[in-house]
């Protein structure tokens, strides 16, 4: 299939390198300021080379990509809150022509589902999402095949730089100051740590999951969100003490969503540490199910992307649900 790649952050940059592997063209590429494109198929290693000499994947408008010649929109532009743009314009735009969509952007799903799920309903194009949830975990997909209107709950460890700093808070017996830095230092966390700290990146997560089981109906303003910044590292040694440990938890019910640190057995399939997510579903007939993987990177999240691009080539059917749990 042909690709169009909106953004070209470690994402986008990494669906571009990758998409030959899976027996995809890329006929255009966009960074915020710049773009470039070609229907016979984009030289990817030449616009990824000029992106970091200069700054700028190509000579052209980004807007234009959203015209370009192309079977399936990868949308991986920064997620945003509130309107959720310029991720759902660039949704709606290629929607309006028909076409297939894969976010990597979880504000559109997480923010304005059902309007989402409005414009692909009249649309020949469908939409999907995995790579919003847990990065190279088959979240969606998992719920999917289930059935959401036979999954009770999903909770899980969402964020991987509260995970790893949870993790080395007790590991060690270290001040969350200190660990934050330390994650700074390693490029786990960013230089403005708060969407991950705060439980917002989480939060999102939880909110696509509630949707996604709901069929529509949720944002983040319906989410109850608690961080770890204020945890105290005496929280870690006294939930140790009681062979507990502590994770930042996100959860999805029929009637709640919820993230915050709560306290779960070290020997949980919750404790995972470092950088890894994973994914619990409650079931009526199949009983509990755990999934787990790493929840972030260009090349696990690409690879989630390109999951969805293969199921769109032989599935019309969209996943932007509009049933009921």
């Amino acid at each position: 299939m042909k690709l169009a790649v909106m953004g070209a952050g470690d994402v986008g940059q990494s669906v571009a390198r990758l998409a030959g592997e899976y027996g995809h063209t890329v006929t255009a590429i966009a960074d915020s300021s710049s773009a470039v494109w070609d229907e016979n198929g984009v030289d990817v290693t030449e616009a990824l080379t000029r992106k970091s000499e200069s700054g700028a994947v190509g000579p052209n408008d980004p807007e234009g990509v959203l015209g370009a010649e192309y079977d399936v929109l990868i949308e991986a532009t920064p997620t945003t809150l509130g309107d959720a743009e310029p991720g759902f314009g660039h949704v709606t735009t290629a929607l309006e022509r028909d076409r297939d969509v894969v976010l990597a952007n979880k504000g559109p799903v997480a923010q304005r589902y059902d309007d989402l799920a409005a414009v692909a309903a009249d649309s020949e194009g469908a939409v999907r999402f995995e790579a919003t949830v847990g990065g190279a975990i088959p979240a969606i997909a998992t719920a999917e095949g289930l059935g959401p209107e036979h999954v009770t709950a999903a909770r899980g460890v969402l964020n991987g730089t509260a995970n790893f700093i949870l993790s080395r808070m007790q590991a060690e017996g270290l001040a969350y100051e200190h660990v934050l830095a330390e994650a700074q230092d390693l490029g786990v966390a960013e230089t403005d740590p708060s969407f991950d700290v705060e439980g917002t990146d989480a939060a999102l997560k939880g909110v696509i999951l509630a949707n996604v089981l709901d069929g529509g109906g949720h944002t983040l303003a319906d989410a109850r969100i608690e961080g770890i910044k204020d945890l105290p590292a005496n929280a870690l040694d006294v939930a140790a003490d009681d062979g507990m440990t502590v994770r930042l938890i996100a959860e999805a019910t029929a009637d709640r969503i919820r993230v915050g640190p709560r306290l779960v057995p070290e020997n949980s399939t919750l404790a995972v540490t470092g950088t890894m997510n994973i994914l619990q579903f409650d079931t009526q007939h199949a009983g509990q199910l755990n999934i787990s993987g790493r929840g972030a990177g260009g090349p696990e999240t690409a690879s989630a992307v390109l999951a969805d691009v293969d199921r769109l080539s032989c599935d019309t059917t969209s996943s932007v649900r509009t049933g009921s749990r």
